[in-house]
């Protein structure tokens, strides 16, 4: 039997807990942008009740830390940190554009995808992935990018390779990242979900929740700095 997962992500516009628990998913989200503190705590209890076990159940806790909003991966970390101190469970850290990158490999089997989240201030977070047997494996790391053209050669394994964009970053701004339309945009999937974090917690090493930190891309990684830009 798999272990009994529990995944928090507030890191985006969306409120997003899912449970793996018996070989089914139980799970709750909501646009709320400015209610995740608030809604976040209720989420868990209703998919814990839908499973019908309690926190003693849970062998972990998946937490999405980021990128996003300051606000919103600060309460997904702190209450990812306090549920995993009060059980003394180990904690799996996912990146929201990996599960973003998932999402589309779950709904359309994509092969290459980019990720782009919104940053604000002309700006995106960005993160490239292939599909490896069903899971998303980065190509790139994650990084805040200024608004201009997309060298997709330097975010391909191939240049060959169709690439699909996902995520806020692309709803906002696909004209500037992609003038010449290289990039199909996949319009279902724009936030994150704590179901796809639960695929990739499989395959990532769990830390102690005192070790768990915030995924913040700064500014010192520029997209003059990738592969293509000289």
């Amino acid at each position: 039997m798999s272990a009994v997962l529990l995944a928090i992500d507030t890191a985006t516009e969306q409120c997003s807990v899912a449970l793996r628990y018996n070989g089914r998913c139980f799970q709750r989200a909501a646009i709320t942008p400015r209610e995740h503190s608030q809604r976040v705590l209720g989420f868990v209890d209703e998919v814990l009740a839908e499973a019908g076990i309690g926190l003693a159940d849970i062998d972990g806790i998946v937490c999405g830390y980021g990128p996003g909003s300051f606000t919103g991966v600060r309460i997904g970390v702190a209450i990812c940190q306090g549920l995993a101190f009060s059980h003394t469970l180990p904690v799996y850290p996912v990146s929201t554009l990996a599960a973003l990158a998932q999402q589309a490999i779950r709904r359309e089997s994509a092969t290459t995808i980019v990720s782009a989240i919104d940053a604000r201030m002309q700006e995106v977070y960005v993160a490239s992935f292939t599909n490896q047997g069903g899971i998303a494996q980065a190509l790139m790391a994650p990084q805040m990018a200024a608004l201009s053209p997309l060298q997709t050669q330097a975010w391909r394994p191939s240049a060959n390779t169709a690439v699909v964009g996902v995520g806020t970053g692309w709803q906002a701004y696909r004209s500037q990242l992609d003038p010449d339309h290289e990039v199909a945009v996949l319009e279902t999937v724009t936030l994150p979900l704590a179901e796809d974090m639960l695929t990739l917690a499989d395959s990532v090493a769990a830390v102690d929740a005192a070790e768990l930190e915030p995924l913040y891309v700064r500014n010192e990684v520029t997209w003059k700095k990738l592969p293509g830009r000289g």
